[in-house]
């Protein structure tokens, strides 16, 4: 879908993770560091569920982690950024920072591991996505959400700086992952959606470009996931020349259609939580089915807003399969 080809029926890229540790029965923790185990819950929620590709995402604190940040582990939850103790609290601290080596580097080279499975295990069958932490999300985690917002306005040049240096981490993460076999990267940049569109233009809007440009030079189609709600920014998303774009549930399908252009694939934007959880085998597919209408009926990825929640009924997820193998996308013009 995403390189433009025609479709016998929409693909289904619902994002699992705690929904995938526990279809194998570990603690998260287990499969957020552990790539056999990773691996196997990957292809067993895939097969399953019905769903179109297996994952590297595990939580955002990978990079971070390697970089040299305070993580805390927890055994059922996902690994998560010491946000009190950044590792840039110092923001001198920049100047010695070093891109790291992600195949040296242990929690980077766990998700080249998964990629390399993964693609061993499934070629042929399921599409293999890597996954990088975006410019501003990444940034955000080694500095901290508040401050990183107070130096927009206090410390400019460091925000324009430490952007700069995410960027050179991410790609040499990515470029590991496409070696190892990853069909496509997932980018995921959260933290875009808490500003608004100036500080957006001014500091994430160019590096997102960047890293998708140098991204599609690796050869692969590039996912953009960003969390929140992007309404006000849909214009300059629409340039950043992501292959996929997700939306989660407070972006009407249709604004983003009419300001991403007929061509451009979506995903989502079903309510994880109220219409997947907690909805019915019918009211998922009615969602879907208002998602794919609004979508104009063309390139269009069966998905929820966001993380599909670890209780999710197996019958919802089994709808979203069924849904997206009784539909094939309309050619666009």
């Amino acid at each position: 879908m995403m390189r433009g080809a025609p479709l016998d029926a929409l693909p289904n890229v619902v994002i699992t993770m705690m929904k995938a540790a526990g279809e194998i029965g570990v603690a998260y923790r287990t499969y957020a560091m552990d790539a056999d185990a990773h691996a196997r819950g990957q292809i067993a929620v895939s097969r399953a569920y019905g769903i179109d590709h297996v994952s590297g995402i595990s939580d955002p604190a990978v990079e971070a982690s390697d970089l040299g940040a305070a993580i805390i582990y927890r055994e059922d939850a996902p690994p998560a950024i010491d946000d009190s103790e950044p590792l840039l609290l110092d923001t001198g601290k920049l100047l010695s920072l070093k891109v790291p080596d992600p195949w040296s580097s242990p929690r980077m080279r766990k998700r080249i591991d998964v990629v390399a499975r993964l693609k061993k295990e499934c070629v042929g069958e399921k599409a293999v996505e890597g996954w990088i932490e975006g410019p501003i999300a990444e940034s955000c985690d080694l500095r901290g959400v508040s401050r990183i917002m107070m130096d927009f306005y206090d410390a400019p040049s460091f925000v324009r700086d430490l952007v700069s240096f995410v960027v050179e981490v991410e790609l040499a993460f990515a470029r590991a992952q496409v070696e190892a076999g990853a069909d496509y990267i997932g980018m995921g940049d959260a933290a875009a959606s808490l500003m608004g569109p100036e500080h957006y233009r001014e500091f994430v809007w160019e590096a997102e470009k960047k890293c998708i440009r140098e991204l599609h030079r690796m050869g692969v189609p590039v996912r953009l996931h960003i969390c929140g709600n992007i309404k006000p920014l849909l214009d300059m998303i629409a340039t950043v020349e992501a292959d996929l774009v997700d939306l989660d549930s407070m972006v009407p399908v249709k604004e983003a259609r009419e300001k991403l252009g007929p061509a451009r694939c979506l995903a989502g934007n079903i309510n994880p939580v109220a219409a997947l959880r907690s909805g019915t085998p019918l009211s998922v597919e009615k969602c879907l089915d208002s998602c794919f209408r609004d979508a104009g009926g063309t390139a269009y990825a069966v998905a929820a807003g966001c993380e599909v929640p670890r209780d999710t009924p197996a019958q919802n997820l089994l709808a979203m399969a069924r849904f997206a193998q009784a539909h094939r996308p309309s050619v666009s013009s």
